[in-house]
């Protein structure tokens, strides 16, 4: 198939044009090529694109001898140097990431009950590892509750007084009973120091905890005199002293 030449026509009257004509023969407008379509124009234009890219990359590094270039670099050593003596490096460089909160939640909510347990209830640190643990009390892993254990700001003096003044107050129990209810391995589970600053430190009327407590072996077990003052000094029950327990029967009514 034979290719048909394209007509070029006039950009001014949109005539066509004679086969290399650069004049227009109707009217009269010069139709040179444009400057864009020479060969020689995109040869010029690459060479001034690869001379500024030259001159860039020389310009960027700072000659030796340069009086600026070595106070810049001195003058950024300084504030580094003086934000990392003043604690404020973070904006300047970082030596290490900061480091995330890894505590588990189950160890946090083992603290918080372990807190509940001492602050509201008073109870001693093993009596707290106890019910964190307890397959009827909190069910924690030991490892969370040994952590709250660990991590629990407690005054456990403070919380076997505590104990007392309930046992003293509420049970009317004596100073002996008191005290072996503290550490026992089925009560209290307090240390034997933490039980005698306890006892040590209670307010009671011990004769009127005495006098209490027969009143009501007096009331609602029916017992006689003689019978109330052994249990009211027995080992295995009130722990009275004989004087306190001569009390209580002196004046039962």
């Amino acid at each position: 198939m034979t290719k048909i030449p394209q007509i070029a026509l006039c950009r001014n009257c949109s005539a066509p044009l004679p086969e290399k004509a650069t004049v227009c023969p109707s009217c009269g407008a010069k139709n040179k090529k444009p400057v864009y379509k020479k060969w020689w124009f995109w040869l010029i234009l690459a060479l001034i694109v690869i001379g500024a890219a030259a001159s860039a990359g020389r310009g960027a590094a700072p000659a030796d001898d340069d009086p600026t270039a070595s106070i810049s670099s001195e003058s950024g050593k300084d504030v580094a140097s003086d934000a990392i003596s003043s604690g404020k490096a973070e904006n300047v460089l970082s030596t290490e990431p900061a480091q995330a909160d890894s505590v588990p939640k189950e160890y946090q909510s083992a603290l918080k009950k372990a807190e509940s347990y001492s602050d509201i209830m008073h109870m001693s640190k093993a009596a707290i590892y106890d019910q964190l643990v307890s397959e009827y009390g909190e069910r924690f892993s030991e490892e969370a509750a040994q952590y709250a254990i660990e991590h629990l700001a407690a005054d456990w003096n403070a919380n076997a007084l505590a104990k007392a003044e309930d046992y003293a107050k509420i049970m009317q129990m004596s100073k002996a009973g008191i005290y072996d209810q503290l550490i026992s391995e089925y009560g209290e589970q307090f240390t034997p120091e933490q039980a005698q600053y306890a006892v040590d430190h209670v307010e009671a009327d011990w004769k009127a905890n005495a006098l209490a407590k027969a009143e009501d072996y007096q009331e609602l077990m029916a017992m006689s005199p003689s019978a109330i003052y052994d249990q009211l000094i027995s080992e295995y029950g009130e722990k009275f002293t004989e004087e306190e327990a001569q009390y209580a029967i002196d004046n039962l009514s």
